[in-house]
């Protein structure tokens, strides 16, 4: 669903027009006057994202900048500051005292439209790494965090080297880092071959010949696994609107399409570098010998040992910001007439495949899991009964149009699926426990109306 923006202007002119902007581009928008305004909407309703204009008060938005981060309830609120950072260093201050990205008045609107998209998807995909990480703590799972003694590999990419020389100092600039160079050429050629890279820096400063050239980069780094989860920051000229615009869309984690300093470059790269080392931390942990408690075996979901704490959690979440969230409890349709025709290994593959289809077709923060022999589960935050229902008919249809194969010979099978949803109301009426319950409960009730209405349907709990 579409984000819930704040906006802090004191200028009403300005609160209207961004308004409108964002309106239209569906997403939720508060606008506030003042930072104490902002507060007070801050603590009835934390929003996903903030755009601040910071030119009014410089210390009193970067103090506001500061609070926030500090805070554990409201750390991962991407903040964005406008205003007229008349110096380098104006920049620079901004970003260390918290914001994500700082846009220099007038900015343009396809390059705010895409740093949103950008940040709101690194705030999904942050909040369900530590969300899944509490998770595990509570099973009483978690590892003490590694440190990172090995230097963070770092690699400027330009078209030509000499250009770039410039970002080389910043191996004085940062401790532990290691900085390489390379050709843009030979990186595209090179890259499966490459060792692994925390940071990739593109340094088109000095000019894009074309758009295409970034584009066709940035695709060939995020497709490759080795390169995968690396952080990209994308040096562009004050020219290339369009192409930063894309650039955030194709997957660069910053941009700066500005003339700015060393520090600047600096900053964004420690913050991207800070970012990756969590990610990978909290990664590792997935991939331990301890995933084998709460992930099915046959297909890789979480069980139902990881799902309910994680449940759990997610009420918690939803009691605190006030939103929805949705509960769906999926049942393949004569999953035994499969078994029975075809053996338990078809059966094996069908689960296999329904699993892959299904984890293809959600988001990062979504949750899915294998609760039973072909009964799976998902959790969807910040839904309501029309997302809700969206999401669950989109699924049954991508069960139920496209064939399955099994077995050495590939056999052909086809598979139907009924999906049963409950959702949240979001308030503070019951127990965290018994709330869940009752959403699960009406969740199976809502199959067993999709199972004897005729199958191959989505119901809605009428609770």
């Amino acid at each position: 669903m579409a984000g819930d923006i704040l906006i802090i202007d004191s200028v009403a002119t300005n609160r209207i027009v961004l308004k409108v902007k964002l309106l239209a581009a569906q997403y939720r928008v508060r606008p506030c006057a003042s930072i104490a305004e902002a507060k007070l909407e801050i603590e009835a309703a934390p929003p996903d994202l903030i755009i601040m204009d910071t030119s009014p008060a410089v210390s009193d938005a970067l103090a506001f900048c500061r609070s926030l981060k500090s805070s554990d309830t409201h750390s991962l609120i991407p903040i964005i500051a406008t205003g007229g950072f008349v110096t380098p260093r104006d920049r620079v201050n901004a970003l260390q005292a918290g914001s994500d990205d700082v846009l220099s008045k007038p900015f343009d609107d396809h390059i705010l439209q895409a740093r949103i998209r950008s940040l709101l998807r690194a705030r999904d995909a942050r909040q369900e790494l530590r969300m899944r990480e509490g998770t595990r703590s509570a099973l009483g799972f978690s590892e003490q965090a590694s440190s990172f003694d090995t230097p963070a590999q770092l690699t400027v990419a330009a078209l030509e080297i000499d250009n770039a020389s410039d970002l080389l100092s910043l191996s004085s600039m940062m401790e532990n880092v290691d900085i390489h160079q390379i050709n843009c050429t030979e990186l595209v050629r090179q890259q499966t071959n490459i060792n692994p890279v925390d940071l990739f820096v593109l340094d088109f400063r000095n000019g894009l010949p074309e758009d295409t050239a970034l584009y066709r980069l940035l695709s060939e780094l995020r497709s490759q696994s080795v390169t995968r989860h690396a952080g990209i920051l994308a040096l562009l000229p004050p020219d290339a609107r369009q192409a930063a615009a894309m650039a955030l869309d194709l997957g660069a984690n910053d941009i700066v399409c500005a003339d700015v300093d060393l520090d600047e470059i600096r900053h964004r790269c420690s913050v991207l570098l800070q970012s990756k080392q969590e990610a990978d931390a909290l990664r590792r942990t997935v991939e331990t010998s301890l995933q084998a408690a709460i992930t099915d075996p046959l297909t890789g979901l979480f069980n139902r040992r990881y799902a309910l704490p994680h449940l759990a959690r997610l009420s918690e979440e939803s009691r605190t910001t006030g939103r929805q969230f949705a509960i769906m409890v999926l049942d393949l349709d004569h999953f035994k007439t499969v078994n029975d025709t075809l053996g338990h290994k078809a059966g094996d593959d069908v689960l296999r495949q329904v699993a892959h289809r299904l984890s293809g077709n959600l988001r990062a923060v979504d949750l899915l899991a294998r609760i039973g022999g072909e009964e799976f589960l998902i959790a969807i935050p910040d839904s309501d009964v029309v997302h809700a229902r969206t999401v669950a008919e989109r699924l049954c249809k991508l069960i139920r149009e496209t064939p399955f194969f099994v077995g050495t010979n590939k056999s052909e099978v086809r598979v139907t699926m009924s999906v049963g949803v409950s959702l949240s109301d979001g308030g503070e009426a019951q127990e965290v426990l018994e709330d869940l319950s009752a959403l699960v409960n009406a969740a199976d009730v809502a199959l067993y109306a999709a199972k004897t209405g005729g199958r191959n349907k989505v119901s809605l709990s009428a609770a």
